[in-house]
């Protein structure tokens, strides 16, 4: 049996898969709040406990939401420290293998069917290129996807606390904003769950609504996309203005012909906006690379336990013993 597990800033899937020779099959899969746990022991434990008779686990593989150096990470909007030979050791595992969180969703995208992916451009995919992907949720997280000559290699990138570049006047206002509310503006304050609710609070000088924080990302979006509210509009706009735009910088910086790819959970839920335009044309807008841009297939990512899969994708091939893994079909 394999374990894996995908640990976000709100939400955490931990799930037991068969082994198999492209994709894993999943046999159990619940979620947890990561904010109920205070170690990532902790919410493992609370997930085995609940398997009865203790699978014999063959590999194991979780992802995180933070930068992994040696098994090792600090969670970025959790607070933990993890590590993943403490999982191992408490568990009587051979090795517990930590990824960033993006890492292991990149892992997913060679297993992924037609029917798991959205066409937001259809570009002209090169099948010898890189891929990219960005995925904004409660933060925004950045992977690349190198093409190794028989597969794409997932690489790990914290470009979601690069510097936000500013487009337009309003813009500028809106990074001026953040640096006098946050030090600095970087682009995760805009292109994420954090990134809505500064917006909020930066088009509403007067609140439509006195609901949490934490709900304000689903108010807002749903505000707009049935028109109740115009300052709720012009806060997503700009939001799928900026996620547009930053997508375009990372398709960019990997040269992206396999295409880009989109995670998250924030994106299946704005799908009508994301269609309507304004998001491609901030990605494409970029002279003298328009036509470049324009040739990048750009899909979103649908499964929302993506992550979980891509783990047990990386968990399947150390169980294999050292196998290549699953080739890219797309």
């Amino acid at each position: 049996m394999l374990l894996a597990a995908d640990i976000g800033g709100t939400k955490a899937y931990l799930g037991l898969f068969r082994r198999a020779s492209e994709r894993p099959v999943p046999v159990v899969v619940e979620s947890f709040s990561t904010q109920q746990y205070r170690t990532l022991v902790a919410v493992v434990d609370a997930f085995l406990r609940r398997r009865r008779p203790a699978p014999r686990i063959e590999a194991a593989c979780i992802g995180v939401a933070g930068p992994v150096i040696d098994d090792r990470a600090e969670l970025t909007n959790v607070g933990w420290t993890v590590d993943g030979r403490e999982v191992a050791e408490r568990f009587g595992l051979e090795r517990c293998r930590l990824l960033n969180d993006l890492v292991a969703v990149a892992h997913a995208v060679a297993v992924l069917e037609p029917a798991e992916l959205h066409t937001l451009q259809e570009g002209e995919p090169n099948a010898s290129g890189n891929a990219g992907l960005i995925a904004a949720g409660t933060g925004l997280g950045q992977a690349f996807l190198f093409n190794d000559g028989r597969r794409l290699v997932p690489a790990p990138s914290e470009g979601g606390h690069a510097d936000f570049a500013p487009r337009t006047a309003r813009e500028w206002e809106l990074a001026s904003w953040l640096i006098e509310r946050h030090g600095r503006a970087d682009v995760e304050q805009v292109v994420s769950g954090i990134g809505l609710v500064n917006l909020y609070h930066f088009m509403h000088p007067t609140p439509c609504t006195d609901a949490p924080e934490a709900d304000l990302p689903a108010l807002l979006s749903q505000n707009a996309m049935q028109g109740a509210c115009r300052r709720c509009r012009e806060a997503l706009d700009r939001f799928i203005e900026s996620y547009g735009a930053e997508a375009g910088n990372l398709a960019l910086r990997c040269v992206a012909t396999r295409g880009l790819f989109i995670g998250g959970g924030i994106a299946p839920k704005i799908l009508p906006a994301l269609e309507a335009g304004a998001f491609r044309r901030a990605f494409v807008d970029k002279p003298p690379m328009r036509e470049f841009l324009e040739s990048v297939p750009v899909r979103v990512i649908l499964n929302p336990e993506a992550g979980l899969l891509g783990a047990a994708a990386v968990a399947n091939r150390d169980a294999s013993d050292g196998c290549d893994g699953p080739q890219a079909r797309r």
